[in-house]
C-alpha cells in the first residue's frame, strides 16, 4: 500500500504507544498535521513551542512514557532548545519531532530554516535528520529506544517537507534494532559486587544518597531493602525525592545546598558514602576538596561517564540499579549501625528549634506556611510540579512525599518556567492524579500563556503563585553576599487573579495563613484549573544554605526566632 512519508510517521509513532503530543502547527509540519486525524492520537495544541518541550517532559516523569512534543522549523525548532536542555539535564525520556524546509533548500537560507540537529548535537542523546522517506521507519523505532533505555535522554527528528510527502509502497517494518554503536550493558560484575560487600560490612558509618536513577531503574524497593538489612540511613538528592518515603525511620531528607543541616553533617562524617543513580554536582557536593573527607565512595550508575567526573570513587559499578541491588543483596549480612543513627538523630532536635513552622504566629504569611498546608490538606497524596527558585526549596522541604515520582521539578538546567507547562503534561498522563504547580511571581510570567492551552483542553491543574515581589532566589544571594543591593531582582507583576479570570479560569488571593485551608479546599473542589496568588513575606531566606565553594558542613542557618 503505498503512504506518505507523513502517514508512515504518525504509524511508527502509533506503534511506540504515544497517545498524546504536544506542539504547534506551522509551515514545515503541514502534511504531518493534515495526515494525523486519520490516527488514534491526541494533540495538545501549546502556546509557546517551549511549554511543548516542557509538557511532555512533565508527561514523560509523571507516567514513565516517552513524551513527544512536535514544532515546525527556524524559531518553531529553536523554540523547543530550553525544554530539550531541561529534559537532557535530568534525563527525560522525550522524543521532539521538527519539521524542516525541503532537502534541495538545506543551506540556502531558505525562510525559516535553521539547522536545528546542529544546535541540539550537545543537548540530545541523539539527534537525526530525515531526507528521504524511507529512512523514517527505521529512525523512528532507533529514536524511541535510544530515548527510553540506558540513561534515558531526548531524542531529536528534523524530517524534511518533501520527506513528508513523498510516497512509496510500505509495510511497517518490525525487525529488531540492531545499533552496532549503542549496546549499553546492564549487568553488573560479579567481582564488584563482592568488593562492595566487603565495603560494606566493615563500614561503620554509612550513608546511601539517592538520586533520580533510583526512580529511573524503579529500585526504590530494592534500596529500601538494602538500608532496612544493612541498617543504613538514606538521603536524597533533590531529583531523588520521593524514591522512599518521607515516612521511612531510615530516611533523613534531602541533603546539599538547601538541604537539611543534619543530612550535610552526616555526609561529611561518613566512613562510607553509597551513591545510588547519583551524579555528585556542584549544589550536592559544596566544596569538593572537602567533600566526604572520611568516606570511601561506591558509585551505582548506568552511565560510565558520570564515574569519578566531579568525585573519584573507590569502585564502581556500572550496571542497572535495580539489577545491582538485586544481585547484591544475598551477599549482604544484616548489621546494627544504632549509634550511627543515633548520633545522626540527635543533630534533628537543635535544627526543630529553628524550623520556622515552629516560630509563634505573628500574623505574617511565609512560604514554608503554604508549602505545609498544601501538603496537610493534600495529605501528602498530590504530583507537586515545581518551578526553579526559592519556592522549589521550600517545597522539597516542607512537601513530604511518601510515593515515588510525585516530584517533578527542573534541577539540572533550573529552568524558570518549567512548572505550568510541566504540570499539563503530568496531568494530561495521568487525568486521576491531584496536580499542583508550586511557582514564583517570576517563574509564572515567563509561561503563563499555558493557562489558555489548560482552559483549552479541560485540564484541572492547581497552581499556588508564592508571590514575594522579586526574582526570590538571586535576591536572597543579594541579601547576604552583596549588601542587599537588589539590582534588577523588584518586579511588578500583573493582577494574577484577573489572569486567571480573563482565561475563564478561577483566582483566588490569600494574605493571611488562616486564609490558606479555606482556599486549598476551594481549589480542590473547583472543575477546573485555579490560580491562588499567596502574597508571602517578601524578603524571607531558605534556610540552610551552603554558599558557593563552602565546604558541605558549612552551612548559614535560620536564626533563632528571637534573632530575627
Amino acid at each position: 500500500m503505498k503512504k506518505t512519508g507523513a502517514q508512515i510517521l504518525w504509524e511508527c509513532i502509533a506503534r511506540e504507544g504515544v497517545d498524546t503530543i504536544f506542539g504547534i502547527i506551522g509551515g514545515s509540519t503541514l502534511p504531518i498535521y493534515d495526515a494525523m486525524e486519520a490516527f488514534p492520537i491526541h494533540h495538545v495544541m501549546v502556546r509557546h513551542e517551549q511549554g511543548a518541550a516542557h509538557m511532555a517532559d512533565g508527561y514523560a516523569r509523571a507516567t514513565g512514557k516517552v513524551g513527544v512534543a512536535m514544532a515546525t522549523s527556524g524559531p518553531g525548532a529553536t523554540n523547543l532548545v530550553t525544554g530539550i536542555a531541561t529534559a537532557f539535564m535530568d534525563s527525560s525520556p522525550i522524543v521532539c519531532i521538527t519539521g524542516q524546509v525541503p532537502s534541495w533548500f538545506i543551506g540556502y537560507d531558505a525562510f525559516q530554516e535553521t539547522d536545528v540537529t546542529g544546535i541540539t548535537l550537545p543537548i540530545t542523546k541523539h539527534n537525526y535528520l530525515i531526507s528521504n522517506v524511507e529512512e523514517i521507519n527505521k529512525t523512528v523505532r532507533d529514536a524511541f529506544y535510544v530515548a527510553r533505555s540506558a540513561r534515558p535522554g531526548p531524542v531529536l527528528i528534523d524530517i524534511t517537507k518533501d520527506a513528508q510527502t513523498e510516497e512509496i509502497e510500505w509495510e511497517y517494518d518490525e525487525t529488531p534494532i540492531q545499533m552496532p554503536g549503542y549496546r549499553p550493558d546492564y549487568s553488573p560484575v560479579e567481582g564488584d559486587l563482592k568488593q562492595a560487600a566487603k565495603m560494606i560490612a566493615q563500614a561503620e558509618r554509612p550513608l546511601i544518597l539517592a538520586g533520580a536513577g533510583v526512580l529511573h531503574s524503579e529500585a526504590m524497593q530494592e534500596m529500601i531493602a538494602f538500608a532496612e538489612k544493612t541498617q543504613t540511613p538514606i538521603a536524597a538528592t533533590l531529583l531523588g525525592l520521593g524514591s522512599v518515603p518521607a515516612s521511612h525511620p531510615l530516611y533523613l531528607g534531602m541533603m546539599g545546598m538547601h538541604g537539611e543541616s543534619w543530612v550535610n553533617q552526616a555526609i561529611q562524617e561518613a566512613d562510607l558514602l553509597l551513591a545510588m543513580g547519583m551524579r555528585f554536582d556542584d549544589r550536592v557536593t559544596g566544596n569538593m576538596a572537602t567533600y566526604a573527607p572520611n568516606a570511601r565512595k561506591i558509585h551505582f550508575d548506568i552511565d560510565p561517564s558520570e564515574i569519578n567526573k566531579n568525585v573519584k570513587v573507590n569502585l564502581a559499578l556500572i550496571a542497572d540499579l535495580k539489577i545491582t541491588l538485586s544481585q547484591l543483596l544475598p551477599h549482604l549480612s544484616p548489621t546494627d549501625h544504632s549509634p550511627w543513627l543515633e548520633t545522626i538523630n540527635g543533630k534533628c532536635e537543635e535544627s526543630a528549634q529553628r524550623d520556622i513552622l515552629n516560630w509563634p504566629d505573628t500574623g505574617k504569611l511565609h512560604a514554608a506556611h503554604v508549602i505545609h498546608d498544601i501538603w496537610k490538606y493534600t495529605e501528602g497524596k498530590a504530583l507537586l510540579v515545581t518551578d526553579v527558585g526559592q519556592h522549589q526549596m521550600w517545597a522539597a522541604q516542607y512537601y513530604k512525599h511518601e510515593k515515588p515520582n510525585t516530584l517533578i521539578t527542573s534541577g539540572g538546567l533550573g529552568t524558570m518556567g518549567f512548572a505550568l507547562p510541566a504540570a499539563l503534561g503530568a496531568k494530561q498522563g495521568c487525568p486521576d492524579a491531584e496536580v499542583w504547580v508550586i511557582a514564583g511571581d517570576g517563574g509564572f510570567q515567563m509561561t503563563q500563556a499555558e493557562l489558555s492551552t489548560a482552559a483549552q483542553e479541560g485540564l484541572k491543574v492547581n497552581v499556588a503563585i508564592i508571590n514575594n515581589g522579586y526574582l526570590g532566589m538571586v535576591r536572597q544571594w543579594q541579601d547576604l553576599f552583596y549588601e542587599k543591593r537588589y539590582t534588577a531582582t523588584p518586579m511588578v507583576s500583573p493582577d494574577f487573579v484577573k489572569i486567571a479570570e480573563a482565561h475563564g479560569l478561577t483566582g483566588i488571593r490569600v494574605t493571611r495563613r488562616s486564609e490558606i485551608e479555606d482556599a486549598i479546599h476551594k481549589t480542590q473542589e473547583c472543575p477546573g484549573t485555579v490560580v491562588i496568588d499567596f502574597r508571602v513575606e517578601k524578603e524571607d531566606n531558605v534556610y540552610p544554605m551552603v554558599s558557593a565553594g563552602a565546604d558541605l558542613h558549612e552551612m548559614i542557618r535560620r536564626p533563632h526566632p528571637e534573632q530575627s
